[in-house]
């Protein structure tokens, strides 16, 4: 890496520290913030900001219970009477954006411009479940008897399970609870241990929802479960949990979904992206590189959406990379919440480590490796710096420094099996293709298959592309990047990225159970298929 000029150092913890207790006293949630228990450190700079106490494995029992009994009432209060509850809580998250915005940027690190981002996806998605409470209808069919009538009708499951990540913390979990819960559903959810206090946050939100709506009571629809690995495992072996959403790395869900299947529970999986972009001949350059930036340095490159590869067509790939690095060499790195920064830090030292593991095994493979350093820890403002040399690191220096990267562009000079797994980290592998089938299937083959992309300008290769012989994701898109999907849609994808949908579109029916019911409002009884029967 090119030499720097010290920048302003660290800042003292207290910074931080403050931000969160003056979140913590003004939401009243001093109580859920031990000194003891699971500790909670803010990735921006080490700081200690409280312990969270994990659940017992048979506090699970009682909170099911609970639930159960709620529902009870829940299920069989009006639907846009529920709406209507979920419009005043999405009322006050409109009140508490900011807030809730910076709980998420000291928990995860991601920059404050992009916790405004997931806040507002919370108050959207509640505007969405406000008129989906109206909109639960099923068909109605005709009937080849006389006097019979055909429809569906769609009931809540009962109590649904909700596991999700760091990585969004509050927009997962509203995904799951507004559109669960305007069905009927209740909902317990395990957040992630690295955000813990941002749930709480929003949980305390919904008490209060409750309160000033006189309908206390209906505070129980939304219970938390504390913990980590060994509480999700509980969560998925309930038999009373008829629904489990999960949120994670495909390996999680490998290790957690068949638990939930044993049992025959209903499953809904979002895990690894492992995303692509194709960059033909007839792209707008300029827009390219503009969401290129976006979707893979984007939230430190830890998106479900972040794009991993870029595909790009022979004829053009070696000057593009070359106005891509001049496009990186902008970015900047460092506290968060300055509105100049467009990097945080990444979640762990682990995820920095990992990333640099993967470099040097690049590099080894005879890659170009564009930036990915680790940055020092003594500089608290830093501009990325751009090498286009090879620079090889040792553990000690890793050791040495804390998690701040640059993000990395790796050129492969050959196919490699390197780009099928997907590394949480700002990591962007590019490679060449000389026609569209052929970049096609590059992309689709991964093991993943959650979001996609394709910039050109050109009908037919874009029609191509969303049709049956292109992208196998479960998120098709035609110039914009993969990142940034909005509520309307359903978001999911296919393969190992789970199956599973959420959000928008008709998700909802995910946690709802379908009945066929055939009504005879006649004085006879035919049988179907014209079946005689008689006695």
């Amino acid at each position: 890496m090119a030499d720097t000029k010290p920048a302003p150092r660290m800042p003292e913890g207290k910074k931080f520290i403050n931000k969160f207790n003056t979140v913590v006293e003004k939401y009243n949630i001093k109580d859920f913030v031990s000194e003891s228990g699971v500790e909670v450190r803010t990735p921006i700079n080490g700081q200690f900001l409280g312990c969270f106490i994990e659940d017992e494995s048979d506090q699970l029992s009682d909170k099911i219970k609970s639930l159960k009994e709620v529902q009870k009432t829940w299920r069989n209060y009006p639907a846009p009477q529920r709406g209507d509850l979920i419009r005043q809580f999405g009322n006050a998250i409109r009140e508490a954006k900011n807030d809730l915005s910076t709980m998420i940027t000291l928990e995860n690190g991601k920059i404050y411009q992009e916790s405004l981002g997931e806040i507002q996806e919370v108050i959207d998605i509640c505007d969405f479940a406000v008129g989906l409470s109206r909109q639960l209808y099923g068909l109605t069919m005709p009937s080849e008897r006389q006097d019979h009538r055909m429809q569906e009708m769609w009931n809540p499951y009962g109590v649904v399970g909700v596991v999700t990540a760091f990585n969004f913390p509050a927009a997962v979990f509203s995904w799951n609870f507004a559109i669960a819960s305007v069905g009927g559903n209740v909902v317990l959810w395990k957040p992630s241990p690295k955000t813990p206090f941002i749930s709480i946050l929003l949980k305390a939100i919904w008490d209060k929802t409750c309160k000033e709506a006189n309908v206390e009571w209906a505070k129980d629809v939304f219970q938390m479960y504390m913990g980590g690995n060994i509480q999700a495992e509980n969560i998925c072996h309930n038999k009373d949990i008829r629904v489990v959403s999960l949120t994670g790395s495909s390996a999680m869900g490998k290790k957690l979904g068949p638990i939930v299947q044993e049992r025959f529970g209903k499953l809904i999986m979002e895990l690894g992206g492992n995303n692509a972009m194709i960059v033909t001949p007839n792209a707008n350059q300029k827009l390219a590189l503009k969401s290129i930036l976006f979707s893979a340095v984007g939230t430190a490159g830890q998106r479900c959406t972040t794009l991993r590869r870029l595909i790009v067509h022979n004829s053009i790939k070696e000057s593009f990379v070359k106005k891509l690095v001049r496009y990186y060499s902008t970015v900047t790195s460092g506290d968060p919440f300055e509105s100049d920064k467009l990097i945080g830090p990444l979640i762990s030292t682990e995820s920095v480590h990992k990333m640099q593991q993967v470099l040097e095994q690049c590099r080894k493979n005879g890659h170009t490796v564009h930036g990915g350093a680790m940055l020092t820890s003594q500089y608290y403002i830093m501009k990325m710096q751009f090498n286009l040399e090879n620079k090889e690191q040792t553990v000690d220096d890793m050791e040495k420094q804390n998690q701040y990267v640059a993000p990395a562009i790796v050129d492969l000079s050959s196919k490699d099996d390197i780009v099928k797994t997907e590394t949480f980290a700002p990591i962007l592998y590019v490679m060449g293709y000389d026609d569209l089938d052929e970049a096609i299937a590059l992309q689709n083959d991964v093991p993943q298959g959650l979001s996609s992309c394709i910039f050109t300008d050109n009908l037919k290769e874009s029609e191509r592309f969303i049709g049956a012989n292109g992208s196998d994701c479960g998120i098709v898109n035609v110039n914009i990047g993969p990142s940034g999907a909005e509520i309307g849609g359903a978001f999911g994808g296919e393969k190992e990225t789970g199956g599973g949908r959420e959000s928008g579109s008709d998700a909802w029916k995910q946690y709802m159970k379908r009945s066929t019911v055939t009504i005879n409002y006649g004085d006879d009884l035919p049988l179907a298929q014209g079946v005689s029967f008689d006695v």
